[in-house]
């Protein structure tokens, strides 16, 4: 199992930010770090498997110190982020949308750095998990 460099950013009046050197386009926020990380985690999978879908070749990962040269990415804290293991297959479904949602999703999902599948992946597990701390809290 590989891991790759996160780093966390923290603006006054945001929310905490996880960017991927390795993965432009591959980020993730959280009103907490511990979310910050889950979420970096569940991006950093969704934008691997993304590019595993589209035939892209995904990167070794980088050296702390490589990331740390880099002057941009000073001013953020590194994590290390680990990609789940190769032997959870994806399954392809046919779904139905609105055109207007599904347009509304995927620029979304552009603008966010997931693929369409990514983010809805994201969305359904963000849901559930929501529902089941709702559910042990009753």
């Amino acid at each position: 199992m590989a891991n790759y460099i996160g780093l966390i950013h923290k603006d006054v009046d945001s929310d905490y930010g996880v960017s991927f050197p390795d993965f432009p386009g591959c980020v993730s926020a959280g009103p907490t770090l511990d979310d910050a990380r889950t979420g970096a985690e569940e991006a950093l999978a969704l934008h691997i498997e993304g590019m595993i879908e589209d035939g892209d070749s995904i990167p070794e990962p980088s050296s702390l110190e490589a990331v740390m040269a880099a002057p941009d990415n000073r001013d953020g804290v590194a994590i290390l982020v680990k990609v789940p293991d190769a032997d959870q297959r994806s399954i392809r479904v046919n779904v139905t949308f609105p055109e207007d949602v599904l347009r509304q999703i995927d620029l979304f999902a552009q603008d966010t750095g997931y693929t369409r599948s990514g983010f809805l992946a994201r969305a359904a597990k963000h849901e559930i998990e929501r529902e089941t701390r709702r559910k042990t809290r009753a």
